[in-house]
């Protein structure tokens, strides 16, 4: 039952321009494979490497939270698939913002695309309705 609630939340937050990329996902798959390969990085909970606000001194940032204390959610979720397949500089770059160190690898090698939003859907399930209805507003068309 409680992930029929998950997924009515993400058909709402995957609205008009994004699709319905995360409606239906397998969570369960999606959690498995953020063990794999996102939480040496993002933490097992999801927490982020420590002080991941301050730059390194090659002013790369630490790995963040993907939980509500992050800010991954205040991304549209088109966004954080690209970042994830292609690297975040490489996501950001297609977007037109230049000049920002990321240190997040593209995983496009490593996950098919199904697999990175199984991912996506995971880390969406675990933030509080609030923060799910705010990151749908991140999805939706804008005049």
């Amino acid at each position: 039952m409680k992930h029929a609630l998950i997924f009515a939340v993400s058909s709402f937050a995957t609205g008009a321009t994004a699709g319905h990329e995360l409606d239906d996902r397998d969570v369960i798959n999606g959690q498995s494979l953020y063990a794999e390969e996102c939480a040496s990085c993002h933490g097992e909970n999801l927490e982020g490497q420590p002080n991941w606000r301050t730059p390194d001194a090659n002013g790369v940032l630490p790995a963040p939270p993907h939980d509500a204390s992050g800010h991954t959610w205040h991304h549209d979720n088109q966004l954080l698939f690209e970042y994830t397949r292609i690297g975040g500089e490489e996501a950001l770059a297609a977007r037109g913002v230049t000049g920002f160190a990321s240190g997040m690898p593209g995983f496009g090698n490593a996950l098919a695309d199904g697999e990175i939003w199984d991912i996506l859907a995971y880390i969406q399930s675990t933030w509080p309705d609030r923060v799910k209805v705010m990151q749908a507003g991140r999805n939706l068309p804008h005049d």
